[in-house]
């Protein structure tokens, strides 16, 4: 454990602390280079117990879960939680949470710093509410300028904030931590041939949230012309209705789709090591989406195994570089099933070639490098307030 005397650095989410990879990754880091760190969340009905970690976890409760009660009350349990306890520095994730973590910081005389996992105002279930955006860009254009500290997921996103307020963004990109563990040989593959191709049996990965603009109506719609079964981790705002989209088109019953719910990150890289080819598909209905950098690129990446990826630029990008996913310029059924069938069955070579790509990438997309510059950061941020002092 940190020394009492360490700086304490206290972050805050609006998610359920077992799942948030990317904040498990940032606070495990910062407590293993020495600072004390604790991360609030908030408590689902659902979440499951607390995991143990190295940094402090502090679940906030309340009535709502939704909607703009939710954030209301959110908000107002935050700052009250907030003025109970002391931080260095104090960092809000996101918009939904930066408000109470901005007026603590200026109560107290410390720094703010802004963790921007997404471009929040311009997320689907924000963009489609004219109103509720515009309420979104007033926080924004009070918070970011107002930031110490400012980080995002991906260089497009950073090149966007900084085109709008005129201030430097930095990149911490959502890179997983690499494991020991090393990727499965293709061949040894659950359903695959000695060619490197999976074959009907091998399983198609969907893991994250199942939320708007996702894909997954058009993977479900795609699912009867692929030839293998799609495995889904993950829980959201569409869970019932894709459940019974799966079931009108017979995907449940055949064995073709199954839902595995929320899967804590431990036994999903299990499951994403033992998968045959991954999937990432985004619609293109908001700036955040169009410029993201999913955290399951990267698994997908360490686990060894080829993807189908939406052109993006972010992914494009990467892709450029490295060649482990085949790109899909549209998220038509037939367009998704092409794509698909060509890695499962069609061309093994092809997979192959892409497996291998993997291997040789994950030394170099891996959280061990990412993280050099995340603690950079917070010793330049906390150098900077102590000289200020």
């Amino acid at each position: 454990m940190p020394p009492s005397s360490a700086p304490r650095l206290l972050f805050t989410v609006t998610t359920d602390l077992c799942f948030d990879q990317r904040m498990q990754r940032i606070c495990g880091s910062l407590a293993a280079a020495g600072y004390q760190v604790q991360l609030v969340g908030w408590q689902r009905p659902a979440s499951p117990p607390l995991t143990p970690q190295p940094y402090q976890q502090h679940r906030l409760r309340g009535w709502f879960q939704h909607g703009k009660l939710f954030y209301l009350e959110y908000n107002l349990r935050l700052f009250g939680y907030l003025l109970g306890q002391k931080a260095a520095t104090w960092c809000a994730t996101d918009l939904d949470t930066a408000l109470p973590v901005w007026l603590r910081a200026r109560l107290g005389g410390q720094p703010f710093a802004y963790d921007a996992h997404e471009l929040f105002t311009e997320v689907p279930e924000v963009v489609a509410r004219p109103a509720v955006q515009r309420v979104w860009r007033w926080v924004e254009g009070f918070i970011v300028p107002r930031a110490r500290l400012a980080y995002t997921v991906g260089p497009a996103l950073a090149r966007v904030f900084e085109q709008r307020y005129g201030r430097p963004f930095a990149v911490v990109r959502n890179v997983s931590r690499l494991r020991d563990e090393q990727p499965l040989p293709p061949a040894a593959l659950p359903g695959t041939t000695i060619s490197g191709a999976a074959s009907a049996s091998g399983y198609i990965l969907y893991q994250g949230a199942l939320n708007v603009g996702r894909g997954l109506e058009s993977l479900l719609d795609a699912m009867p012309q692929v030839a293998g079964r799609l495995v889904i981790c993950g829980e959201g705002d569409l869970s019932a209705a894709l459940r019974t989209r799966a079931e009108q088109l017979g995907l449940l019953a055949s064995g073709k789709v199954e839902f595995r719910g929320f899967v804590l990150p431990e036994a999903l890289r299990e499951v994403t090591r033992h998968a045959a080819v991954g999937i990432m598909l985004l619609e293109n209905i908001g700036l955040s989406y169009y410029y993201s950098l999913a955290n399951k690129f990267f698994d997908y990446v360490h686990a060894g195994i080829p993807q189908v990826l939406i052109d993006f630029p972010e992914y494009r990008a990467l892709n450029d570089q490295f060649d482990v996913a085949e790109l899909v310029a549209d998220l038509h059924p037939d367009t998704l099933a092409t794509a698909l069938n060509r890695l499962l069955r069609d061309e093994p070579a092809r997979y192959q070639h892409l497996a291998e790509n993997c291997r040789r990438a994950r030394p170099q997309l891996s959280w061990q490098h990412e993280e050099r510059g995340l603690l950079q950061l917070y010793r330049d941020l906390l150098s900077e307030a102590m000289a200020s002092v």
